[in-house]
């Protein structure tokens, strides 16, 4: 029965499509203009991706707002949400292009869109091989490295499917303003962080296609008012897909700081992560080891669980810089789940003073970009 109603909701959403009201007032078949890349529902949610390429985003937006007005109306829609993609997925028809000539789908212009984050000065991404390496809580913590040593940052959550810097930052139950379109990132622990899990229920399972990723993506880099930022932390999915390609190619990276733990499986991967960073032609930073050695709480003796020192000597044999160790410590686990990530709660500690190591080490790699 749920199927069903989600069917029928998807097809009379469909259906509106096939009468869309542009910006101008003039009625739209997007299905047949080839600009509908996919419709997705799920629990009255839904999401609809529309075609543009990077050329003609900016002009495809009055048209990306007038549709999801209308998505809304459809009876059943509770939410809705518009978003455009470059990514085009196999069934799409192609664009159909306008009557009398050219080679534009109707109501797009020509002028180039306005660079992506123009006033930050430097992007850097914080990625990983693998899941499951600490990767978030690396991210998280040196953002607030970063800010502590005077820098204005930003901190963007581009893991579409696990989100975890809501919970991470203690912001979950916050959700960010909008003006003038655009949403307005919320601080916490001196940083500005935008996630796509400030927008939904934390307990909302993420079941999208890779049109809806990229274009919610795309949306999170574009349409959020970061203002003035020395750098922006991008918290990266594990892996090396499509949003690890379309961050490198939307945006001029000033940089990647992959992190691992010293085994030589996440060793692998890790180095399958600085050689997608290196075919994209994005500096890599340095490696950072997580979980170096395990400190017990109760008598200080330090146990190399995972190994030690692989991730050093993987950064010797790859030519990359090696930006530090961090040890695995209860505090930083429990610090993580309470929302007072290690370096606001706790700067002084072991932890913290490590990650103050990398966010130095860091900020003096960026030093060319921050003049």
């Amino acid at each position: 029965m749920a199927e069903a109603v989600s069917g029928a909701l998807v097809a009379a959403v469909r259906e509106m499509l096939r009468h869309a009201t542009d910006h101008t007032g003039a009625v739209r078949d997007l299905l047949a203009d080839g600009l509908v890349d996919g419709v997705a529902e799920r629990d009255g949610a839904v999401q609809v991706a529309l075609l543009a390429s990077r050329a003609d985003a900016a002009a495809m937006e009055p048209l990306r707002a007038a549709v999801e007005r209308q998505v809304r109306a459809v009876p059943g829609v509770l939410n809705a949400q518009v978003v455009l993609t470059a990514h085009r997925s196999a069934d799409a028809p192609p664009p159909r292009a306008p009557a009398g000539g050219g080679h534009r789908p109707l109501g797009l212009g020509g002028e180039a869109p306005a660079r992506l984050l123009p006033d930050v000065r430097a992007v850097i991404a914080v990625a990983s091989g693998k899941g499951g390496v600490g990767k978030s809580t690396t991210a998280v913590n040196l953002a607030i490295g970063l800010a502590q040593r005077g820098l204005s940052v930003g901190l963007l959550d581009a893991d579409i499917h696990g989100p975890s810097l809501p919970r991470m930052l203690g912001i979950a139950a916050r959700r960010p303003e909008v003006r003038d379109k655009r949403l307005i990132p919320i601080v916490a622990h001196g940083i500005r962080a935008m996630s796509i899990g400030l927008l939904v229920e934390e307990r909302t399972a993420m079941i999208w296609r890779g049109p809806m990723v990229m274009g919610a993506l795309n949306q999170l880099m574009g349409e959020v008012e970061w203002g003035a930022l020395d750098v922006l932390v991008l918290d990266m999915p594990p892996g090396t897909g499509d949003a690890q390609l379309t961050v490198a190619q939307k945006l001029a990276l000033a940089g990647a700081v992959i992190v691992s733990t010293p085994q030589d499986i996440a060793l692998l991967d890790a180095r399958r992560g600085v050689a997608m960073f290196e075919k994209t032609r994005v500096p890599v930073l340095g490696i950072v080891e997580n979980m170096s050695t395990f400190c017990c709480p109760h008598c200080g003796h330090e146990t190399a669980l995972f190994g030690h020192g692989g991730a050093r000597a993987e950064a010797e044999a790859l030519g990359v810089p090696f930006l530090g160790e961090v040890p695995l410590l209860l505090d930083i686990r429990t610090s993580a789940d309470t929302g007072a990530p290690i370096m606001a709660a706790a700067p002084e500690s072991a932890a913290g003073t490590a990650y103050a190591r990398i966010a130095g080490r860091v900020a003096s790699a960026l030093a060319p970009h921050l003049r």
